[in-house]
Parts: C-alpha cells; structure tokens; sequence
C-alpha cells in the first residue's frame, strides 16, 4: 500500500467517525515561543489542548509536517528521518479511552488489513502518580488482543508530558511483529532487537504538571494520537527501511545510476537530506548560520558532501531534484509548484559549501606547514574540530589529506569532542522543544497579545506595508519580526510603545468570532499562512484596533498587561526588522 493511500484511509476513516480534516501546518511554527521546527502532530494544537476552543470542533484529524533535528546525524541508518509526516486525530475534551481505541483497533485491522496476531500493546504499569491504566487494558482485550499481548511500562515507556510542565497522562502503544525471532526469553515491545516495531501512539492527556511537581487531573480531557507515516508504509510493503518505498526509491535508484562509488548510506543521506530540504525551503526557510536557517545548511551540506563521496557530478543536482519532486508531488503538490524557487536555493548554497571546501583545503595546508617545521606529524583532535566546525570541512577529508601529507590524525580525540558537541546541540534542540509546549502560562498568554496591538501599532506609525514575519515569546520578553524596508527612528519607536500603551490603559475587550475562513480575509483579518487554517476560523479582535485569524490565548481585557516597552529595534534579515519588547508591572 503506498503511502498516499495510508494518508487518505486515515482521513477518509476518521472522518466518517465524526472528525474534521484539518491542514497541516507548516513546518517552520508560526507565532511558537522557541521551538525551530514542527515537531509533531500535537505542535500546533497546544492551545487547544491546553482548553481553547477550535473553530473545527472537538474532534479533528490531519496529516502534519513534522521535522525532528536530535538525529540528523544518525540519518543514513536502515531507519532515521529528519523529515516525516505523522498522521493524527484528536478528542478535545470528546471521547477518551475506549473509543480511541476501538478506532485505532478497528482502523489497524480493517482497513488496514493488518493481522490481529501482528499487534501486541502497552500500557502504563501506575505509580504515585497515577494509577494502573486497567481500563486501557480491559478496552484491548475487548478489542480483541489477547492478555499475553498486553504489557505494562512505567513511565519511561508509557507516559507523556509536554516538557517539564503541563499537560500530561498515560500512553497506549500499538506494535507490529515484523516475525524476527525474539533476541531472548524476556524480548518483549520495549526491547530494541527489532523484532517489535511501534506504528502507533495514543495519549490519554487527563492529568496535569504544576511547576511545583504537583500531578492534578485536568478538567478537560483529551486524546491526542500520532502515527508514523513512512514506517507504517515500510511494514505494509514489507521492506526493510523506509528508503525503499516510493516516495525514495526513484532518487535512490537514480543516484545508484549516476555513482561512481558505491555506499548505500552517502545514497540514503543524499535522498533523505533532499526531502528535508525541500519541505524546509517550501515552507519559507532559506539556509543561514543561526537557528532553523543553519538545520537548513547543515542538512545541505552534508547532502553536497555524500554526493561528492559518491562521486557524483555536481552538475546532476537539478535533475536529482526533479527526481525527488516527481516521486514527492502525488503527496505535496506545493512542491511541483515551488520547483524552481527550491533548485536555485538548494543550487546556490550548493556552491556556497564548494567554495568553503576550498577555503577549508588552504586553512588544510596552512595548519600542516606549520607543523612540519615544528617536526610533528600530528594533527591534534581539536584542529580538527576546528577546520570542521569554523570551515565546515569533513574529517574525513581531513583525514584523507593528512595521510597524503604522511600525517597522522587524533580521530578518536576528534570524535569525542564531535559527541559532546552533538550533546550540547541535541540538548539544546530539547530545551527549545520543551520551552515551546511547557511554557503556556499567564505571562506567555499576555506577550502573545501584546504582539496583536504591536502589529497593529506598527501599521498606524510605520504604514499598511507592515506585516508580522514571526514571533517569538518567553514569560520573560517577547520578540516581533515584521516587514519594513528602514531602521526605525527613535520617534517611531517612542510612536509605537505610546500608541501600545494607550491601548492597554484603555482596558480594550480581548473577543473571539468563529467564521468561514473568506468572510474572515473580507473583514480585514491579518492572518500569516493562511493555507493552514481550517474552513472555519478564530478571528480574535481587540477593541476596533487590531483583528486577526489566531490560535490564541489571550487575555480578556488590555487592561491586564502593564506597560509596554520596546527594548529593542533591529534588522533581521532584507526586508525584515525585529523588535524585543517587555511587559512591565
């Protein structure tokens, strides 16, 4: 079953048991406090899991657009993507455990047509905080799986909570025997042997996180559920990874035509990379040396640099890409679209990274002429950290070049300093995914209204031309990007946080209306991607000086955020300025 089939099952089932298809997001969030990156299903959804109210109603389903950063450099492997969609359906505050189930069962084996005796499940086991999740248990053995089949896991396996604080609750995992034999006596949904594969997850989000630790339930309860496209489309295939089902295989077939060296992992590299890419820079990111704009290169470059492992020519780039697009355009349109605005970026940072390999080979010979008149014939660990981490030049081929030179290369020493990089930055992807869903208290609520009369007071100073570009906020500042062409002046700036705080002072109601979606864009409603809103829409209005298509939360009245100060007024990128504001008592 190819996967657009999967997708459109999923939808199609979901819908006739009473969910509104919704679209995906982009991946690249808009108005998100920290995160880079979409990161699953659940991502756009926090406000109204949280208890906002979605214009869609209480049950909705998707298809999202997720880009997942931790693993980038383990993509290559028989199973790691950057890149995947994860499908998904939600009960706010609707139905909850025995009816999720019974879909999630009933979807698997009947539209599906998977085995019953291929299932297996878990369910968490209960501890201080919660108790033993029997009714999970008794609603499979219903189902039809049999007790042998049902395990329980604590918390480590079978509990989820959106970072440190929030929402949270028991899990239930669906897995798929693949028919390896068991690693041992004891292999069971946990063990990492491959034997059992998870396809499915639902979570049961009745309990909440205070910041004091404190576990209270939650007073709406929600089923928030997420299943992994490609690895499902692997299984029901039955091939072993997921870069041999279609939505690989032609670029993969396509890169083996035109190698010179033969390496099924540069191949899967290049065809994953390509992929992430692509979803990346359709969706707005263009490559940088900061934040998502330096995923974006880093992912690139390491494509540029497997495909001269392979070596292949260069100059076959635009027609991999049309490979990729081709095999891709059934399930994203958007990209047959975008077909020309991808290549020249994917091209141009292309030859970028070639001109930083060149300057990386001189940097190369500059650091081995010195050494040789020192008489050493050692390239410490960290210059080579260094040539890769300032020039973005492989240590393999500084490896390569060394023994050429008759030098030797502190590679273990290197790889150690590389691990603890990769730590650092895969803890710091983590702490920005967690700010992102954690951090949904009374100050984050206020900042996110203030950048409605921001918006709006830029428009009455700066003019019409003004547009929000992204949004970032903390319980401690917020931060606005818009598109302008100038510096402000002072006068404008001091303009802008008056005319904020004439606002606020003037206790302006905060009110929400839902509406189609075009009678929205009619009354004036300013919304940014307006491709992922549903049918129906939240237009939030505040007084009659701001209205815009919003996920909220809001406060109630204007009068309940202090004073407003801008700290701060820069550029951002062409065309865009950026502005750090703060919230006074």
């Amino acid at each position: 079953m190819k996967a657009i089939d999967i997708r459109n099952k999923y939808l199609k089932f979901f819908e006739s048991h009473g969910h509104t298809v919704i679209p995906s997001a982009p991946v690249i969030p808009e108005n998100d406090p920290s995160v880079l990156f979409t990161t699953a299903g659940m991502h756009p959804l926090v406000p109204y899991l949280l208890g906002e109210k979605h214009p869609a109603g209480t049950r909705l389903t998707d298809y999202q657009k997720c880009i997942r950063t931790v693993d980038i450099d383990e993509v290559g492997d028989n199973r790691h993507l950057t890149y995947f969609e994860m499908l998904g359906n939600w009960s706010l505050g609707d139905y909850f455990k025995e009816e999720s189930i019974a879909m999630s069962y009933e979807f698997l084996t009947k539209e599906l047509g998977i085995s019953a005796d291929k299932l297996s499940v878990t369910c968490f086991a209960g501890d201080d905080d919660a108790p033993r999740d029997e009714v999970s248990y008794e609603c499979w053995k219903k189902a039809g799986i049999p007790e042998e089949r049902i395990y329980f896991f604590g918390k480590d396996d079978n509990w989820w909570i959106a970072g440190e604080e929030g929402p949270c609750g028991p899990d239930t995992e669906m897995f798929y025997d693949t028919g390896k034999p068991k690693c041992s006596e004891n292999c069971n949904p946990s063990c990492g042997c491959g034997k059992y594969v998870e396809i499915w997850n639902n979570v049961f989000m009745e309990y909440c996180k205070g910041k004091d630790g404190k576990i209270t339930k939650l007073q709406q309860r929600n089923v928030d559920t997420g299943l992994g496209l490609e690895r499902m489309a692997m299984l029901l295939q039955g091939v072993e990874t997921p870069f041999e089902i279609e939505l690989f295989a032609p670029v993969m077939k396509k890169l083996e035509s035109l190698q010179k060296q033969d390496f099924i992992q540069s191949r899967r590299i290049v065809a994953e990379h390509l992929r992430s890419s692509m979803m990346m820079i359709n969706d707005g990111g263009r490559p940088s040396n900061v934040d998502r704009g330096y995923i974006l290169r880093r992912l690139l470059r390491r494509m540029t640099r497997h495909l001269n492992k392979l070596e292949i020519d260069l100059a076959k780039l635009p027609e991999i890409i049309d490979t990729s697009i081709e095999a891709l355009k059934e399930m994203y349109p958007e990209l047959e679209k975008n077909r020309e605005t991808i290549k020249s970026v994917i091209i141009e940072e292309k030859d970028k990274f070639m001109k930083t390999l060149e300057k990386g080979e001189k940097e190369f010979e500059k650091v081995v002429t010195k050494l040789k008149q020192e008489n050493k014939i050692k390239l410490e660990a960290e210059t080579v950290f260094n040539l890769y981490e300032t020039y973005g030049f492989p240590p393999e081929m500084t490896q390569e070049l060394a023994l050429e030179a008759a030098m030797k290369v502190d590679m273990e020493g290197f790889d150690k300093l590389f691990q603890e990089h990769q730590e650092k930055s895969r803890l710091g992807s983590e702490a920005k995914f967690k700010g992102g869903l954690a951090s949904t208290g009374e100050m984050e609520v206020k900042y996110h209204t203030a950048t409605h009369l921001l918006n709006a007071a830029l428009k009455v100073i700066l003019g019409d031309h003004v547009h929000q570009k992204g949004s970032n906020i903390t319980s401690e500042r917020m931060r606005f990007d818009f598109a302008h062409p100038a510096k402000m002046t002072n006068e404008e700036k001091q303009q802008v946080e008056d005319l904020v705080n004439e606002w606020i002072q003037a206790g302006l109601a905060v009110t929400a209306q839902e509406m189609p979606k075009e009678d929205a864009l009619k009354t004036g409603a300013e919304c940014m991607f307006i491709e992922k809103y549903p049918d129906v829409v939240t237009v939030y209005s505040i007084g009659e000086v701001s209205k815009e298509l919003c996920g909220g939360p809001h406060v109630k009245n204007t009068s309940e955020l202090g004073h407003f100060k801008i700290k701060k007024e820069e550029a951002s990128s062409s065309g865009v300025r950026r502005i750090k504001a703060i919230l006074e008592n």
